[in-house]
Order: structure tokens, then sequence, then C-alpha cells
């Protein structure tokens, strides 16, 4: 590679590898979000391992292969988007796990530095998101196998906050440089949708209204997160406050307290509940008293939820 040439570092904050044990407890954790897991596990499956939808059509359904045809056509992009704390990134960072135990197959995730948008300068971030393409098709290239074979792998590029990468060209103030980025994007895309490679691409975003439109129209699926209702914050809360003592009736009051308020129309965010609340109160009663119900109201009613994000657009 040349001397200008972004390395791997640059593009990449970090590479990960699937199965792991810490990413599977990880995505445990994940609760409330089931059907989001099971869709985007299958369909990032097909996606990094072409070869299982055929075996799967070959047992039962062999002369479908205009039906199978369309599924291997979907482009190999899926959209995350939804309000800030909902799980979006901790899903996206997790789910190679399932999806190389569920095919068998050893998954790299390579996540998109934000340095990826490099400094404006004329065809830097071009060169940056057309660099960290190439990289994916290496990786995905080198895995690839023979026709009627399984992969021996699978690459999943992962862009967080993607609206800063890919947002829509129709803003009229967008600068010539962020024009050109999201053009080598859909590249990008359409390359690895063309030669049908084992690799997927996870964007996710608290704008999907800010996406560009062609972005959008490439997904094979765009999931939508929103905060946890009654059912998914018991989900969440019921397992650690039962370990420490709490009464059903606890927990229900501290379901009621966590969501929506006559102050307030929203309610607390996954990651309000996991990094917030459950640590302040261990923190709290830490180190010589035991951690109660009567305290936890007591912190809760000092306690506000992340406000939602606001999609503020300029026009």
């Amino acid at each position: 590679m040349a001397d200008d040439q972004p390395q791997l570092n640059d593009l990449f904050d970090r590479r990960l590898e699937f199965p792991d044990m810490d990413a599977a407890r990880r995505l445990n954790r994940l609760v409330g979000v089931d059907d989001a897991k099971s869709r985007l596990t299958k369909l990032l499956a097909i996606l990094v391992n072409p070869e299982g939808p055929r075996a799967w059509a070959s047992r039962h359904h062999p002369q479908a292969a205009t039906l199978l045809d369309y599924v291997e056509r979907r482009p190999p992009l899926v959209i995350l988007a939804g309000d800030v704390g909902t799980g979006k990134t901790e899903l996206s960072e997790t789910i190679g796990d399932a999806v190389a135990r569920q095919e068998k197959i050893g998954v790299t995730l390579y996540p998109l530095s934000l340095s990826t948008r490099g400094s404006g300068k004329v065809g830097e971030m071009t060169k940056l998101v057309s660099a960290a393409f190439d990289a994916t098709l290496d990786a995905a290239q080198k895995l690839r196998r023979t026709a009627g074979a399984r992969a021996g792998g699978g690459v999943i590029l992962l862009v967080d906050e993607a609206d800063a990468l890919t947002q829509s060209r129709e803003d009229g103030q967008m600068h010539h440089e962020d024009r050109a980025g999201v053009n080598a994007f859909i590249r990008g895309v359409d390359r690895l949708a063309e030669k049908r490679l084992p690799a997927a691409v996870i964007l996710c975003t608290n704008r999907l209204s800010a996406i560009d439109p062609a972005v959008q129209r490439r997904a094979a699926d765009i999931f939508e997160f929103h905060r946890p209702n009654d059912v998914q914050r018991r989900a969440v809360l019921d397992g650690p406050l039962a370990e420490a003592g709490f009464s059903r009736a606890d927990i229900d009051r501290v379901v009621q307290m966590t969501g929506a308020a006559r102050d307030r129309a929203y309610g607390f965010t996954f990651s309000d509940l996991t990094q917030r609340l459950l640590p302040t109160l261990v923190l709290d009663a830490y180190p010589d008293r035991p951690v109660t119900f009567a305290r936890a109201q007591q912190l809760l009613e000092t306690m506000t939820p992340t406000p939602p994000f606001q999609d503020r657009r300029r026009g």
C-alpha cells in the first residue's frame, strides 16, 4: 500500500473476532429486542454466508431458483435507526457473535473510525471511505470459497453515527466533499453487492431522515429502535432487582417510575437503566449497606432520563 494511503489502524477503531464469549454475554443482556436480534442474525447470516440459503433451498425448495435469487440479490446493507440509548450500537457490535455461532464460521467486525470523515481536504473523505471498503472487500475476498462451499468466514463493516458519513445529498448546504463521500459510500456498497462476497455493512443512526435516500433504498432492511415500554423495562430490571431482594410490587413501582411521567412524555432508555440506574443503586449502597427499595425510590426521584434526540436538519 502506498505511503499516502490510509492504514488499517487509521480506518478502524479495532477489529473484533467472533465467536467471542464477552460479546455473547453482552448480546444476551440485550433484552426486549429479541425480534430485532433474530431478524438481524438471519439477514446478516445470509449476507456473510451466501451458501447458507442455497443449502437450505436444496433441502426444502430445490425448484425455487427464482425465489432464492431474490434473496441473494438483496444489497449487503442494513440500517439500525432510533433514539439514543435504545441498544443500536450494542446490538451492532455484538450481533456478529450470533451470526458466527449460527453459521459455524468466523466473523470479523470492522468498526469504522469516526476519523474516516477526514479533515475536509478535497478528496480526503472519498479516499478514506473508498479505502475502508477496499479493506472490507479484500478481507471478504480471501474468505470466499468455490461455488457450493461454505464461506471460510464473514466480514461486517460497522458505521456508527452513520449520518456523519451518509447524510442526504438533497441538503442544499451540503459541502462538496461530504457529497463526494456519500457517493464513495454508495459505490462501496454496490461493489460488495456486485461481487456477492461474504460481507455486510451495518449503519447505525439517530437520524434516519438525514440518511441519503439512495443509501436507504439500498438497505436490505431498516430496523427501527424505540425506548423500552413497560414490558421491556421489566425485562431489564426484573433479574437484577430480584437478586437484590426487591419484591414483585417493588419492581412494579420501579418500572412505573422509569416510564413516562406527567412532567415528561418519555421514559428511561435501555442505557439509562443499565448504565446509570442499576450501577447507581449499587454505588450508593457500597460498601456498608444493602440496596433497598426505599433508597431506590429516593434516587429515582432525582434522576431524569436522557432527553430524546432532536432531529433538527438544516434547511
